[in-house]
């Protein structure tokens, strides 16, 4: 039976005015398929992605239209360390709006966090490699919203990002 030889805490770099994606994918191509999903998913939309393979080459692949954001991500790739996940850096564009097309490639099988917040990937380690255990996004509740707190919720979708009307 394999044992656990170690826990880490990677910190994500997340810079102002950008979002990180992070998951799990299976094959190579991922790289090239995630770079396909969010080319045509806005025309303003800058990115950035790097892809770690778990054998073969064990390369971090890198694709983006961007290249400060493929350089973040293939950085922020490096700090996770496990094989087959992902890292997509984005800026101009939310996650709301490219998370259908990511969770449509063949190859995503799942996503552990994608948000603005700091970001945290808990990480075990064995003698076969590294994997995401878990993430703190963010930071914990200091409450239950108010009327004027939910109010102020709805304002925010309804007038400031245009997301509902």
């Amino acid at each position: 039976m394999a044992e656990i030889k170690g826990w880490s805490i990677a910190e994500m770099v997340v810079p102002e005015g950008c979002n990180i994606i992070v998951g799990q994918s299976h094959f190579i191509k991922t790289a090239e398929d995630l770079y396909e999903a969010l080319i045509t998913s806005s025309p303003t939309l800058e990115f950035g992605i790097a892809f770690c393979e778990a054998s073969g080459d064990r390369l971090v692949r890198v694709e983006g239209n961007n290249q400060e954001l493929s350089d973040l991500a293939a950085e922020n790739a490096c700090l996770i360390s496990a094989g087959h996940s992902f890292v997509i850096m984005i800026r101009n564009g939310y996650p709301i709006n490219v998370l259908d097309r990511v969770k449509s490639c063949h190859e995503v099988c799942g996503i552990f966090a994608a948000t603005a917040n700091p970001l945290q990937m808990i990480i075990a380690e064995t003698d076969e490699g590294r994997g995401v255990v878990g993430v703190v996004d963010g930071f914990a509740p200091k409450g239950i919203e108010t009327d004027e707190d939910k109010a102020k919720r709805r304002g925010f979708l309804r007038d400031t990002v245009g997301y509902k009307r």
